[in-house]
């Protein structure tokens, strides 16, 4: 008889965001006259810049001729792209990555997920409390933890660092010693950033202890206030800790075309062993590449045309996060987030749980946001609202929110 990975039943219910859309389904069904405004998921609403589009004309125009037509990709993605995100992304920041250390891939949710593929089970994982439900759950299912316990809402054998209004949502430096460490700048849910000095005392802290950083950095574009760190490899020794991921999904809005990449320098390792050739194999074996013509339109967002339209496009929804900001201060709520990030954190009213917010939220105002306890328990009596809706949206929103 066939068996099943039995480390997918430790999951509770359904991934959030499912469960989210079952329970705004079921809502929309009972009251079809409603208006709903989905600020939510962080999904991005507005097209893709003029530059990106004419990228993918032009490369679709590409495949449909013999002599420039191409086939499966090269296992770490076309030089072209690896090239100028060497050079953009890293070198123009005084960050010293070579192509050949850059992974392109379809997105990071999915080389957050299976980058824990080419680490040992018995690894201990830290990680932030609120957070990004890929890092856990991914995890639990490779078998890295025990049981899920209802009553704390953590997984046994995690580390769980605590991310609160009293150290500025920024984790402090776990007493117990993990191997791998999942840390997120500009943070999700939170909107939280962390200063250099304090990324540079989490470097500091994973050298001389031997773990690895696995450092989410897809909101990296949205930083908006000076001397903040765009990439954890700005800081001294990064290079012997930290695995970086990166996303053109909220930075040039690829969520439905799908490209991201991965950055492991080539000296990496744990263990006695270097990481780079476990994820290339891994890399090589399990994955055929992202398209051709998504790789020329990730080029064309670092072309000159194209790095202004896509300025513009994140000062539009970083416009929708200050409104949401300044309208829900303004109508008493405990707000953060929402400068160097697109999400919203604010605390719930009272003693109201983050569900019950959600309902209120939902039945009163028609509008959809995420649960913070859907994050983690240190995100009970929280919510996170995004700011990529339209800015009619997002006004009409606030509007309610602040009629309530």
């Amino acid at each position: 008889m066939a068996k099943v990975n039995k480390n997918y039943l430790k999951l509770p219910g359904s991934y959030l965001f499912s469960a989210i859309g079952k329970k705004v389904r079921e809502f929309s069904e009972a009251n079809p006259e409603a208006s709903i405004i989905r600020l939510g998921i962080g999904d991005v609403t507005q097209p893709i810049v003029p530059t990106v589009i004419e990228a993918l004309h032009n490369a679709v125009d590409e495949m449909g001729r013999a002599e420039s037509f191409r086939g499966y990709a090269p296992d770490l993605g076309y030089e072209f792209l690896r090239d100028v995100i060497s050079r953009e992304d890293y070198k123009a920041r005084g960050c010293e990555i070579s192509a050949d250390e850059i992974f392109i891939s379809d997105g990071a949710k999915c080389d957050c997920g299976n980058i824990q593929e080419i680490f040992g089970i018995s690894n201990r994982v830290a990680v932030c409390d609120p957070v990004y439900p890929v890092y856990v759950d991914s995890n639990v299912m490779a078998g890295r933890t025990g049981a899920y316990n209802a009553q704390t809402g953590r997984f046994d054998n995690v580390i769980y660092m605590p991310c609160t209004a009293e150290n500025g949502f920024v984790p402090d430096l776990p007493e117990e010693v993990p191997d791998l460490i999942y840390l997120c700048f500009p943070n999700n849910p939170t909107g939280a950033v962390i200063t250099r000095p304090k990324l540079q005392k989490w470097v500091d802290y994973a050298n001389r202890n031997n773990s690895i950083i696995l450092y989410d950095a897809a909101y990296e574009a949205y930083i908006a206030e000076p001397d903040m760190p765009h990439s954890i490899y700005e800081c001294d020794g990064a290079r012997e800790c930290a695995i970086e991921f990166r996303s053109f999904s909220k930075t040039a809005g690829f969520t439905g075309l799908r490209l991201g990449y991965t950055v492991i320098p080539l000296e990496l390792e744990t263990d006695g062993v270097k990481l780079w050739p476990l994820w290339a194999r891994r890399h090589g074996t399990k994955y055929n590449g992202a398209p051709y013509i998504i790789q020329r339109a990730g080029e064309a967002v670092y072309s000159e045309k194209g790095r202004q339209q896509v300025r513009e496009q994140i000062s539009y929804y970083m416009g929708n996060a200050k409104y949401i900001l300044d309208g829900l201060k303004s109508a008493g709520y405990e707000v953060s987030g929402g400068v160097n990030a697109p999400y919203i954190w604010l605390r719930t009213p009272g003693s109201m749980t983050s569900w019950e917010f959600f309902d209120e939220l939902l039945m009163r105002a028609n509008v959809v946001g995420t649960p913070g306890s859907g994050f983690g328990p240190s995100g009970e009596h929280y919510f996170r609202l995004t700011a990529f809706g339209s800015r009619e949206s997002t006004i009409e929103a606030v509007d309610r929110i602040k009629r309530m």
